[in-house]
């Protein structure tokens, strides 16, 4: 009986890695206008940003149903095969409880864990759980320590503009333009399964300064467990600057950072130009 994983697009693990390391990749849906795309699978997450700068209105995204998941709960099974599902936060999205839904008829073999986070924090969850995986756990003894060990992740995120969160409603428009002439720059969390405003700075400088100074409140990086950097855009020329300006912390640890993309579940509301920092605090 082997342990397989089943994971969803908002975790920003593409298809094609999903592929190599033996994870069952399942997408969210993602619409412009009247047009359904699969998340990273009918869109890339460059495409999707294209799409973004040139629409006038948000993009909406659609949670995974419980039949989608039933299907795959079905055939996984009927492998004789048992799996932990890591799901993006049931407080972000309804695509947790249809997993939850799905497996009551797999309560033996099927074990749902709500990350409790999204994109990189998802990500390094996925990641730890393939890690335990090596040491020859049960599928329920991975969920227990996964569902543990989640509460330590931390995602923080510096935004480079406040322009999407206006279109999304979460700040004012008026609040929006005050923050474009000041140049501020809000640095955002998953707190408790919700995204937070946790600070604000003004410039890019200040902004990696605040990204850096929030990493140490955490009381700094595990890096005995995974951990990731993601940059949301057509260019990573942002996050490179954070990594020139937070240097300290990496160096002594690491030669080569994990790096990838913000796909569209958190990047819909972040819009380009943001630089995300995932890790099991301390």
């Amino acid at each position: 009986m082997a342990v397989r994983f089943i994971i969803d697009s908002a975790s920003d693990i593409l298809p094609s890695e999903a592929k190599k390391l033996g994870l069952i990749h399942i997408p969210l849906t993602i619409t412009f206008g009247k047009t359904e795309y699969r998340d990273a699978v009918d869109l890339t997450h460059r495409e999707f940003y294209e799409k973004l700068i040139e629409s006038d209105e948000l993009p909406s995204t659609s949670q995974i149903s419980p039949a989608t998941y039933s299907e795959v709960f079905r055939k996984v099974t009927e492998n004789g095969d048992e799996a932990v599902v890591i799901t993006l936060s049931g407080g972000l999205s309804g695509t947790y409880q249809s997993a939850l839904i799905a497996s009551e008829d797999y309560k033996d073999n099927i074990f749902v864990v709500d990350s409790r986070s999204v994109c990189v924090g998802e990500r390094i969850l996925v990641q730890r759980a393939l890690e335990l995986a090596k040491n020859g756990l049960s599928a329920k003894e991975i969920a227990d320590i996964i569902e543990a060990e989640k509460e330590k992740v931390k995602v923080l995120a510096l935004l480079d503009t406040l322009e999407y969160l206006k279109k999304g409603g979460r700040i004012s428009a008026a609040t929006a333009v005050a923050g474009g002439i000041l140049s501020i720059k809000p640095v955002i969390t998953v707190k408790d399964g919700k995204v937070e405003l946790v600070g604000k700075a003004r410039g890019s400088k200040k902004g990696n300064n605040l990204l850096r100074e929030l990493i140490g409140q955490c009381g700094g990086i595990d890096f005995d467990k995974p951990y990731a950097l993601a940059y949301s855009g057509l260019t990573d020329s942002l996050l490179n600057k954070y990594i020139e300006d937070s240097g300290e912390i990496w160096k002594s640890h690491t030669d080569t950072l994990p790096i990838t993309t913000v796909g569209c579940t958190i990047g819909t509301h972040v819009g380009p130009g943001a630089v995300a920092v995932a890790f099991f605090e301390k």
